[in-house]
């Protein structure tokens, strides 16, 4: 896998430079997930965001009985997991692969030390996570109500 690739056409990693993306994938971490495997449960304590590399993963979340529902699906170049390193709280859904599926992990550690390196480049980071969560959200506010 060409990592510096797969980061460069992610959402989450636009206007950064060469070097920092080089830096980025240096820090990232490549993880195979196979058919219907959980990469986090809704209500874990979350300290990772996940790029797509290939395959499909599944969003779910428990409704009032208890049954996830399906609130998304998301492929490559994509990101999951950003929520709970922005606001240090657990997961707000569960995350599976549909298919068999390879993802690049990127820590809250791994995210202090590309800070600690390249200040600007982190900020960027930190808006594009705030643009694809308002997209998510408008997304959201979208949907016809349920009942």
């Amino acid at each position: 896998m060409e990592k510096l690739a797969v980061l460069s056409r992610s959402p989450l990693f636009e206007m950064l430079s060469n070097q920092e993306l080089e830096y980025v994938a240096d820090l990232s971490r490549p993880r195979k997930f196979t058919a219907g495997q959980v990469v986090f449960e809704e209500g874990e304590l979350g300290d990772s965001l996940y790029v797509i590399v290939s395959g499909e993963m599944e969003v779910l979340r428990r409704d009032d009985k208890g049954n996830p529902q399906l609130l998304t699906r998301l492929g490559p170049p994509e990101f999951f997991g950003e929520m709970s390193l922005i606001d240090k709280e657990y997961r707000s859904a569960t995350v599976r692969a549909r298919v068999d599926s390879e993802l690049l992990q990127l820590t809250a550690e791994n995210l202090t030390t590309f800070r600690k390196q390249h200040r600007d480049g982190f900020t960027f980071v930190v808006i594009n996570i705030a643009r694809v969560l308002s997209a998510r959200l408008r997304e959201a506010n979208a949907r016809p109500a349920p009942g």
